[in-house]
Order: structure tokens, then C-alpha cells, then sequence
């Protein structure tokens, strides 16, 4: 459904280039949630502004349903947009604050065209119950609401024109820890209900594991690691899939194998070799000098360690 080719994208400013996503590749088939995670950085939310169609790809290409994401957009942008919606980091900034909750569901249905004003209304009844939001919610404004009810507004809001992808970019992660696993299950609940397909982005692994059929491993932009979702949670190959892992307490490592999870400032990324070389255990000097590239390591799995072989070899073998 959704394909990503050799995709890249920088921003420039006065002092630096900074390379947001790099020669990226990652589809989504009809149905299938893919999670997409790594770190503050890493270029998720690049990659999920390029697939909205909210921001222009330096190189490479961007298909939905086969067709190329520029000419759907200069073609056919309002089809496009009814079978494409997203759902936001921030579920108050998401929604106009002057209008109610009704008008904000019922606003999709509005651009588009649908039903009369008595059948959208049945419709936004339809879909706050779908969300397990309370009917009279509806009359109430942003303001009045918490967060988590906010962000199931955005949800019922984003199924409105019934689409065949979500992207959700951070949905979760402005919400108490508490409303957090209600708003997954909700996820769960609408995917075995809708079998809508889904790009789920998040910074936490272990979110990610409860709902995705595969999951991207990204870092500093480039791809790390891609697999079946229980395959990377069981055995994962690069070690910067390995410290994520290790940090969301799925899989505890040995102290000695463990890699410390911390932020480096753009400026001091590596300009060549592996951009995660300056935080690996496992370094070695060609990782520091050569070009990494995402490579098939076995059926169904694809990775960006030079050594991963090797790694993994070892590792079957302790």
C-alpha cells in the first residue's frame, strides 16, 4: 500500500545540513501495522510528514497503492487525503479550540462532502462510541477535556472518511503513563475491528510491540534494523535494536553487553561510517570508515550492521 524507495530528506540552516532521513526503504502492505521507533532525532517524524504529503523528499520516491505520492497529490490530492489520515503527538494542538467536539469530528465529513447534516450527525454519535467517548462529550469544547479523551476525539476524527492507512506519530507519548495503554488498546481494538493499516511511530519499543506486525529500527535517519515484530523483540541483530531493548526492559543484556541510551547533539555525529559507531560496544575501525547500508541478513529481516554476521554468530553459539 504505502512503499518508500531510497527516500531522503535534509534541512539546511546558516551553520549545518542536517540530514533528517537517509536513503530510507520501508513499505506497508493492506492491513499490516508496521511500528516505526528510535530516538528524539532519529527521523520518524520526517519520514511520516513525507508520507501525509506535508513536506517535499530530496531524493527517491514515495508510492501509495502504486501510484507516485507527487501525482497523487497533483492528481487526485482529495482522494488521497480520504484515505490517508493521521493522528498527532499532540491531541490539543490537533483541534481547533473555538469549536466543539462534534463539529470536529463532523468537520472530515464536511470537506468531503458526505451525508446530509442529520446522517453526519448519526455518524459522529457512531464514531464517539466506536472511541468510548461519553455522547454528551460532544457539545463540550478542547478545554474541557483531558488528554486522553482528546486524543480519542483525534482518533474517531481521523476514521471518519473510513481510511485505509493511519499514520500515528507519537500518539501516545503526551499522555500520562496511565491513559497511555488504554489509547494502544483502543489502536488494537480499532485495527481487529477496521483492518485499517497503520504507521506507528513511537520512541518506546515496548509500545511498539504490542501492536505492530514488523517493526523499522531507525537511527540519526538511516535505517538499523527492520523485521517481524517477534523476531527483533526475541533475537535482535544490531546493537542499537539490542540497547532499545534493553532500555524498554524487554530483554535485559549483561551489563557488559549493555549500550548507554543517551542523546548526541547533531554536530557531533559521525560524517561517515555508521552514525551509531560513537555508541557501539562492538565498534571496529571499518565501522568508523565505511558506508553503511541496509542489507537482507535473512529472510524477512534487514540490517545496517557491518558485523552483524559475525555478531550473530557468536551470540547463537554462547
Amino acid at each position: 500500500m504505502l512503499q518508500f524507495e531510497n527516500v531522503s530528506k535534509s534541512y539546511k540552516s546558516e551553520s549545518s545540513l542536517v540530514r533528517a532521513c537517509q536513503s530510507v526503504n520501508l513499505s506497508i502492505s493492506e492491513g499490516q501495522v508496521v511500528g516505526l521507533v528510535g530516538e528524539s532525532g532519529s527521523g520518524k517524524s520526517t519520514l511520516a510528514n513525507l508520507a501525509l504529503g506535508l513536506e517535499t523528499l530530496d531524493s527517491g520516491s514515495i508510492k501509495f497503492n502504486g501510484i507516485d505520492l507527487i501525482d497523487q497529490l497533483h492528481d487526485n490530492a482529495k482522494e488521497f487525503r480520504r484515505d490517508v489520515q493521521a493522528v498527532f503527538q499532540h491531541p490539543f494542538l490537533s483541534l481547533d479550540s473555538r469549536k466543539t467536539i462534534s463539529w470536529s469530528i463532523a468537520e472530515p465529513l464536511v470537506v468531503h462532502k458526505i451525508g446530509t447534516k442529520a446522517s453526519r450527525e448519526v455518524k459522529v454519535q457512531e464514531l464517539m462510541a466506536s472511541v468510548a467517548l461519553d455522547a454528551d462529550i460532544g457539545e463540550k469544547y478542547p478545554s474541557q477535556l483531558s488528554g486522553g479523551q482528546l486524543q480519542r476525539v483525534n482518533i474517531a476524527r481521523a476514521l471518519a472518511l473510513d481510511p485505509k492507512l493511519l499514520i500515528c506519530d507519537e500518539p501516545v507519548s503526551a499522555l500520562d503513563v496511565s491513559v497511555q495503554a488504554q489509547i494502544v488498546n483502543l489502536f488494537l481494538d480499532i485495527q481487529k475491528r477496521l483492518g485499517v493499516a497503520m504507521l506507528f511511530i513511537s520512541h518506546d519499543l515496548a509500545v511498539v510491540r504490542h501492536l505492530s506486525d514488523r517493526i523499522v529500527v531507525m537511527y540519526a535517519g538511516k535505517v538499523m534494523e527492520v523485521g517481524d515484530t517477534d523476531d527483533i523483540c526475541a533475537s535482535p541483530i544490531h546493537p542499537y535494536t539490542q540497547a532499545l531493548l534493553s532500555a524498554s526492559t524487554l530483554k535485559i543484556e549483561s551489563e557488559s553487553e549493555r549500550v548507554k541510551l543517551q542523546l548526541f547533539r547533531k554536530e557531533e555525529m559521525p560524517h561517515e561510517g555508521c552514525p551509531f559507531a560513537p555508541r557501539c560496544i562492538h565498534v571496529t575501525s571499518q565501522c568508523r570508515e565505511e558506508e553503511v547500508t541496509a542489507d537482507l541478513f535473512s529472510q524477512g529481516r534487514v540490517t545496517s550492521c557491518l558485523r552483524a554476521q559475525e555478531l550473530f554468530s557468536d551470540k547463537l553459539t554462547r
